[in-house]
């Protein structure tokens, strides 16, 4: 279970053929004044309401202001954890699961998403749950929403210099990346100016690290810091 699920998912010879990707650097501002107007559909609620409808129809424009978008939020918050986390914990940690489990897991997972709708591992252990109860549906419908969010993340850029920087607006989702590209963690996390450097485990395509733009989550934690 420590490997994430949406590895069968996505494209893992990324770190080989990046140039052969279109990337874009999310605009902040525009991306902020975009989501608040009503008529448009980049419009926030409109665009919330999609993603939990699993809408496969999601153009990647309207993918990336939807999760990049969320950082204005006032739920944003980068760094809390949700108090269903543990009671999640407690159940993966068992030697073996039944079905009733598998229910809590999607129960637990679910009050998870309801404070974080764009938490990578809720939604990869709620896979894990949903196709061992056979919920086919549900499970179809939660990777739509994985690639919602992975299309997001990947089209960001390639993380093999500052300028081409993954950008994330939660530091786990960095963590996440490595997985999903099929990289190992190499054990050192430096921050550089606004971005986390993250080295490699030696891989194929011969990276010792990628980076990541981190810019929403240090002003998250900066207007904690003034708020208090």
């Amino acid at each position: 279970m420590k490997k994430l699920l949406l590895l069968s998912f996505v494209v893992t010879s990324f770190a080989l053929n990046a140039q052969d990707w279109d990337f874009e650097k999310p605009d902040y501002d525009k991306i902020e004044k975009n989501i608040k107007e009503k008529d448009s559909n980049l419009f926030y609620e409109l665009l919330m309401k999609r993603y939990k409808e699993a809408d496969s129809t999601m153009t990647l424009k309207e993918k990336r202001h939807l999760y990049y978008g969320y950082q204005f939020d006032e739920k944003y918050s980068p760094y809390s954890t949700s108090d269903f986390s543990d009671s999640l914990r407690v159940v993966l940690n068992k030697k073996s699961l039944d079905s009733l489990d598998y229910t809590n897991i999607v129960t637990f997972t679910n009050k998870i998403l309801e404070e974080n709708p764009f938490d990578l591992r809720a939604i990869n252990y709620q896979l894990f749950a949903l196709e061992k109860k056979g919920d086919t549906a549900s499970f179809n419908k939660k990777v739509i929403q994985l690639y919602i969010i992975v299309d997001s993340l990947l089209s960001s850029g390639t993380g093999k210099t500052k300028e081409d920087s993954f950008y994330v607006i939660y530091t786990s989702h960095e963590y996440d990346l490595l997985s999903i590209l099929g990289f190992k963690f190499g054990g050192s996390q430096s921050l550089i100016e606004h971005y986390d450097y993250l080295t490699l485990e030696k891989n194929e395509a011969n990276i010792e690290g990628l980076y990541f733009d981190v810019s929403p989550c240090l002003a998250s934690m900066s207007k904690m810091f003034k708020e208090k």
